[in-house]
């Protein structure tokens, strides 16, 4: 396997400048030199970045270059040293974005990749953040675990698996297939180090949360999550404090393991340890309970589940009136009547592709109609699960 991967470290005739021909290292010509933006187009979604479009003259491809700020110089050689273990294995095969070669810069740590299309958040947007159909989510699901076994066989975790960090290649060429990018803050198994503090709030697991021991297994959490996310079109966990998102797992799924609790570090964050009959036990902290420990008040998503539950009673003798549900006690939580929000821009919804994913043999058929209404108007999956029910939107962050 030939794969081209070197340190150049570049002292002259390597300016940028603003006008005329934008080069870098007198071998990439600049077509684009952009700051990151939130969900930037390109490998790249940290501020402490920007990155440059660039033709590479041997080659006469575009690559994307992406250009580490000084003072993040140790979080750019971070990722190097990741990229290189990465090279190992065949970027390719395993749907990772493909390393080129890095080099120094005016002292700014450049990284040259592959040059991909767009991201999977970018994607969505442009659709208005409507539900996939699960022929697609099993077209990317296939692509994705093909990524994490490719990681696993180098014994790395990624750890910021998102919608962001999930790029569709050429959409036009090869629609839906997919990379995954950004391994800033990547480790190898070995070195992980218990009780770290990482990963975005949305897409964290749970052993995460507690302080358990971590692996590669966590990565597998977060696509799970993903994926889920895709095929409802919101976000399904609460987004505001891990207490919310380790009470909703527990009404999902049940009590954690005594045995995983007490390996936890961060386990009496969330739980009180109680004994019963001479024997300890874990029981999750009230809101009360949670408020003397942090002294923030847990957001009363219950009593929301539980109009929702009421409302959408299966026996309509049984289904709560609307006088009511005006008593209930979510509108109690304010004394003031709810205001009206704005409505929100407008966005412009991009059809789902109706394509063959060729590449796996994998069908990926889609209809662009089957969740909009008449008018434009979105459907929205509902996800529930042992009476759970869970729907918040997307928000961006």
């Amino acid at each position: 396997m030939s794969r081209r991967v070197r340190q150049k470290v570049f002292t002259k005739n390597c300016k940028i400048v603003s006008t005329g021909c934008l080069m870098i290292a007198s071998e990439y010509v600049v077509t684009e030199l952009q700051k990151t933006k939130r969900h930037s187009n390109y490998p790249l979604v940290h501020s402490k970045n920007s990155f440059a479009k660039c033709l590479e003259m041997s080659t006469q491809k575009h690559v994307a270059i992406k250009i580490v700020k000084k003072d993040f110089e140790d979080a750019g050689e971070d990722e190097i040293k990741a990229l290189i273990e990465l090279s190992k294995i065949d970027a390719d095969k395993y749907n990772l974005v493909k390393f080129v070669e890095w080099f120094h810069h005016n002292n700014h740590v450049c990284i040259v990749f592959d040059m991909l299309d767009q991201s999977l958040y970018d994607y969505l947007e442009k659709r208005g953040f409507r539900p996939l159909s699960l022929r697609t989510i099993r077209c990317l699901a296939w692509q994705l675990l093909v990524a994490l076994s490719g990681l696993k066989k180098i014994n790395m975790v990624h750890f910021d698996i998102k919608p962001d960090n999930i790029m569709l290649v050429d959409q036009n060429a090869e629609p839906l297939r997919l990379k995954l990018i950004d391994f800033g803050l990547a480790e190898k198994v070995e070195d992980l180090e218990m009780g770290i503090r990482i990963q975005n709030i949305c897409f964290r697991a749970p052993e995460v949360m507690l302080g358990l021991p971590l692996d590669e297994r966590l990565d597998m959490w977060t696509v799970g999550y993903v994926l889920g996310m895709l095929y409802a079109g919101f976000y399904f966990y609460p987004q505001d404090s891990e207490y919310n998102i380790i009470r909703a797992l527990v009404k999902m799924y049940g009590m954690p393991d005594n045995e995983l609790l007490e390996e936890g570090m961060y386990t009496d964050r969330f739980f009180t340890r109680t004994e019963e009959n001479s024997t300890f036990n874990w029981k999750l902290d009230t809101p009360e309970q949670q408020f003397e420990k942090t002294g923030q008040k847990a957001q009363k998503v219950e009593e929301f589940m539980d109009l929702l539950k009421r409302m959408l009673e299966v026996d309509p003798n049984k289904r709560i009136s609307p006088d009511e549900a005006l008593q209930h006690p979510l509108f109690k939580l304010g004394k003031k009547r709810p205001q009206t929000p704005k409505e929100p821009a407008q966005v412009h919804q991009e059809p789902e592709a109706t394509h063959l994913c060729c590449w796996k043999h994998l069908p990926c058929w889609t209809n662009a109609s089957s969740n909009t209404a008449p008018g434009g108007r979105v459907r929205l999956r509902v996800i529930q699960t042992k009476n759970v029910l869970l729907n918040t939107p997307i928000q961006q962050g």
